[in-house]
């Protein structure tokens, strides 16, 4: 029996959209959980890409194929419609260029899974109202000098965003997470007020 793994809530969204046995690639996989987790427990072909060395180290020595390099070079490498899903998550917001990406994405994926942290939540709008200061909450835990976050993202601009580049959302997630992210419900009522993160699939519109 395999282990257990203590999933973040947006990529427990994720692993439950994946079809096993598909050809899965991570963008920014990290230490590899959810890669591991798609491998163990739905069976699925999983590569991974993160520019960092020792968390590709620590990907490979879970028997799992990452390579080190950056994203949105790396994807180049790939035919189109390589993958069944391509995932983004929690990176989206550090890209310099989201929309040529996004395009790269859906040219080596039938489908693309971002996840996203929602800067509109209402804890970051009262800290910005009442304090006048870069809202710092636990999924934006940094001071704006020295943030990863290059992009603010709302769950309202990023429809805006796929409406505009030509994008076709397949599913959608808005998620309120609680303990270090590791619990949460997905919320149908004010989502952009009440969500943490957005996690939405997309795909091509000329599919």
């Amino acid at each position: 029996m395999q282990p257990e793994i203590d999933l973040r809530f947006d990529l427990k969204i994720i692993a439950a959209w994946i079809e096993p046995g598909s050809t899965v690639l991570d963008l920014g996989c990290g230490r590899g959980d959810l890669l591991h987790y798609l491998q163990s427990h739905k069976q699925v072909v999983a590569r991974g890409i993160d520019r960092h060395e020792e968390k590709v180290a620590e990907c490979i020595g879970r028997g799992l194929s990452v390579v080190q390099g950056d994203l949105s070079h790396e994807v180049e490498d790939y035919p189109d419609g390589w993958f069944d899903y391509v995932i983004l998550s929690q990176t989206l917001q550090q890209v310099y260029e989201p929309a040529p990406l996004l395009q790269s994405l859906l040219r080596v994926g039938k489908k693309v899974v971002v996840s996203f942290p929602n800067f509109s939540h209402w804890r970051s709008r009262l800290q910005l109202l009442l304090t006048g200061h870069a809202p710092k909450t636990k999924q934006l835990p940094f001071e704006w000098y020295d943030t990863p976050n290059i992009r603010v993202i709302t769950w309202n601009d990023f429809h805006d965003f796929v409406r505009k580049f030509g994008f076709r959302i397949v599913r959608r997630a808005a998620i309120e997470t609680h303990h270090h992210d590791l619990v949460g419900k997905v919320v149908v009522f004010l989502p952009s007020l009440r969500a943490t993160y957005g996690v939405i699939m997309l795909e091509s519109a000329n599919r």
